[in-house]
């Protein structure tokens, strides 16, 4: 499973619960954000500055906004096997009126699949900071929704070199475990430095909202969900090759469907699928 997880990118790229750590001080707290829906896990307790965020605030069925997002588009497999098309549709991607951004993948009844890929490159690209998204994904058998980030050089410099930060990905066979991942040159693909969570309950994260994120500093990254720490990534964990994330990133939102690691939807599979994006936000960075 593990072993045969790949992420060539083709255009723009069990688990127990790890021990928690605790976020020092500098790293936990938390800033004058926008307000907190109702429901809404509250912003990090820091004295740290909202560098930018999305709120998704916008008419029911109308486009992310262009000057953050851009779609990526079409199929191929994505250097993973995976069997959606990308567009950039409305039926695919578009905020629903309640402060969400929502990114739905769809079965055309015959063996094809639509859903969306979103990034911010050229537009946003963070630099360290605390960098989080509170987000609902979807469920089931190889459905694979992710949070992730590539970083800013990219393509001119290919992947994996130019680094890759997953800071939330999902499979449907585990519903109750979220992936945080490196991939960078000497250690990609099924050989990315790599820890997962397992949800306090054993629940499936497909119920609720939560929220993913990571305190990134020169380096160091340490990933997180609903404030709780469980990995720490350092130049030491790369075993002498290059760490190359003390660089601008940007982020990418996509539900992919199938692909060598989640394997592919079976009966058990419904569709549509949709990934709930309540906000992405940005504290702290160099953007």
């Amino acid at each position: 499973m593990r072993s045969t997880r790949h992420r060539t990118i083709r255009t723009g790229a069990t688990a127990a619960a790890a021990a928690a750590l605790v976020l020092s001080a500098s790293l936990v707290a938390s800033a004058a954000a926008p307000h907190a829906r109702d429901g809404a896990a509250a912003a990090p307790a820091q004295e740290a500055a909202l560098t930018w965020s999305d709120e998704f605030d916008g008419p029911a069925g109308s486009a992310p906004d262009a000057a953050y997002w851009n779609h990526e588009t079409g199929g191929g497999g994505w250097g993973n096997n995976e069997l959606q098309v990308y567009t950039d549709s409305r039926d695919n991607s578009a905020l629903d009126g309640n402060g969400n951004l929502v990114i739905t993948a769809r079965s055309d009844g015959n063996g094809g699949y639509t859903s969306a890929r979103l990034t911010t490159q050229g537009k946003v690209q963070p630099k360290f900071g605390r960098l989080e998204a509170r987000i609902k994904i979807p469920r089931g058998q190889g459905i694979w929704p992710a949070f992730w980030m590539l970083g800013g050089q990219f393509p001119g410099t290919p992947w994996p070199d130019a680094g890759e930060i997953d800071i939330m990905e999902n499979v449907g066979y585990e519903p109750h475990i979220v992936h945080g991942t490196l991939h960078g040159p000497g250690y990609s693909g099924g050989a990315g430095i790599t820890g997962s969570y397992m949800h306090p309950q054993g629940w499936s994260f497909a119920d609720d909202f939560h929220t993913f994120a990571i305190d990134w500093q020169p380096g160091s990254i340490t990933w997180s969900v609903d404030g709780v720490a469980y990995q720490t990534f350092t130049p030491a964990n790369t075993n002498g090759n290059p760490w190359v994330y003390d660089q601008p990133f940007f982020f990418i939102l996509n539900v992919a469907v199938g692909g060598s690691w989640p394997g592919y939807p079976d009966g058990s599979t419904q569709f549509p699928q949709q990934m709930v994006v309540d906000y992405v936000r940005v504290y702290d960075s160099q953007l």
